[in-house]
């Protein structure tokens, strides 16, 4: 029976023996593997989140600048005219500037490029307030000191008077608009006043600023009829920082002021 056992034990011996060398051949193999170089890929062509992408910074709006047009304008009418288009005072809406010492007025478009400009006729007292309560008077119970031109910064707005013309409201509360001179009293020679060639003579209303009809109509009306605009009245008696105070406090401001509550554009009596 000794040479069955031999028999056994050598199977059992070559059958440890493969199993082992198996075991060497699979380490051998694996080790290769992990040994192997690794590929790498370069960090551009690896997606980024669009949140960590450098986004393109938005142009720049070039400064809004006056332009003039090679018009003529007192000192205090460029300065005030540069500090509302460098503050932005008038936001987005066209604006007009009334330099009551030389009876003129400018009319802006919003980015500060002139439209047009003319003589015109105002109060016929020098003064730069309105007396309270003067809007809701009959006009023959207005002294003739009274009739002045308020002064200030006004949000205008279109409407019609109690006629039915077309007017520009500067001050409504005050009765005060902008609108086509009327040449109903010939005595007052209106006409001929808008034409001098001086200022002296262009105090006859009763506070409403005359305008020449063609300026009415081909520049304040277009320029003013769809909605708001900003009128600055400047005064004859005090100092300009005085009504404009942010012109001396804040000559840079940058955020556009409040356009402020609307006015009812209902028909009313302004004083001619």
């Amino acid at each position: 029976m000794a040479p069955k056992r031999f028999l056994d034990a050598d199977l059992i011996r070559g059958t440890l023996c493969g199993a082992l060398a198996g075991l060497v051949l699979l380490a051998v193999v694996l080790n290769g593997r992990s040994s192997a170089p690794q590929k790498t890929v370069p960090p551009e062509a690896v997606p980024q989140l669009s949140e960590s992408r450098p986004q393109p910074s938005a142009p720049k709006a070039p400064p809004r600048m006056v332009d003039l047009g090679g018009a003529t304008a007192s000192a205090d009418v460029q300065r005030l005219a540069r500090w509302i288009v460098n503050a932005g005072d008038n936001g987005p809406l066209p604006f007009v500037i009334l330099d009551k010492r030389d009876a003129r007025v400018l009319v802006f478009g919003a980015e500060g490029h002139l439209l047009g400009s003319s003589p015109v006729l105002l109060g016929y007292s020098r003064g730069d307030h309105s007396v309270p309560g003067i809007g809701e008077r009959p006009m023959e119970h207005i002294r003739p000191e009274e009739r002045t031109t308020p002064a200030g910064r006004f949000v205008s707005e279109p409407g019609r008077n109690h006629v039915g013309e077309e007017v520009i409201w500067v001050d409504y509360e005050a009765a005060v608009s902008m609108h086509r001179v009327r040449l109903t009293n010939p005595v007052e020679r209106r006409a001929e006043r808008l034409a001098s060639p001086t200022a002296a003579d262009n105090r006859i209303s009763y506070g409403c600023i005359n305008l020449p009809v063609e300026f009415f109509e081909r520049v304040l009306w277009p320029a003013l009829h769809s909605g708001h605009g900003i009128v600055y009245v400047m005064p004859e008696i005090l100092p300009l920082e005085q009504v404009f105070t942010a012109l001396a406090d804040s000559p840079q401001l940058h955020s556009p002021s409040e356009i402020g509550p609307d006015h009812k554009a209902v028909a009313a009596v302004p004083r001619p």
